[in-house]
């Protein structure tokens, strides 16, 4: 036997409340001067905005992002389909309406064109944006071992680069012969390179090159 369709109850009594709210907002469009298919316009104008607001609320929500301007516009469009729905009621006389009104209804159009412009094209997250990455530098090593001396900044590169013999500074030099004689005058022995570099603070190729220099 084929299978009965019953009908949904919350289906049906949407249906009915999406009919009577939007005969409400075309009778009060059209009371406020706007006839023909412009009346019409209306009704689905609000309604449109109030579904993009409440899909667009739901979307920033289940994102972890910041609703504030969706809840906003989602306020403004209930407000204008509640609004008519109690306007039609009998507190305003439709036979002659008040132009504060007339100015509402004629501004509406921009003002929901600028609402639905706002809930779609939405400026994208620092978090989305895609950052090109930067050439990789070196890292640079700073020592001061002594008071009053200057720290030497030398980038520590790997060991298939390092083939150049690096040049020491001149203060680091002279700072290297002190701590060499001081060495000499207690151990009675000449300063090791490696020594030396535990002392300066400085890479293998540097400590090297400074101990070739002094006398």
């Amino acid at each position: 036997m084929p299978r009965m369709v019953r009908p949904d109850a919350v289906l049906v009594q949407a249906v009915i409340a999406g009919a009577l709210s939007f005969a409400h907002l075309h009778d009060l469009a059209e009371a406020a001067g706007q006839h023909g298919w412009k009346a019409w316009a209306y009704p689905v104008s609000v309604d449109l905005l109030l579904v993009a607001a409440w899909h667009r609320l739901r979307s920033l929500r289940d994102a972890g992002e910041p609703a504030g301007s969706a809840w906003s516009w989602f306020v403004v469009a209930l407000a204008a389909s509640l609004g008519a729905n109690v306007a039609t009621a009998g507190l305003l006389d439709l036979g002659d309406v008040p132009d504060w009104l007339r100015i509402l209804v004629a501004g509406w159009p921009a003002l929901a064109f600028l609402g639905g412009t706002l809930l779609v094209h939405r400026p994208t997250p620092p978090s989305e944006r895609e950052t090109e990455p930067g050439p990789e530098l070196p890292p640079v090593v700073e020592r001061v071992t002594e008071p009053g001396v200057q720290a030497a900044s030398v980038p520590t590169l790997p060991a298939a680069e390092a083939v150049a013999v690096p040049t020491a500074p001149p203060a680091l030099v002279a700072h290297a012969q002190k701590i060499a004689a001081d060495h000499r005058a207690r151990t009675g022995s000449d300063i090791d390179t490696e020594t030396l570099r535990a002392r300066l603070g400085v890479p293998s190729p540097m400590a090297e090159a400074i101990a070739a220099q002094l006398v």
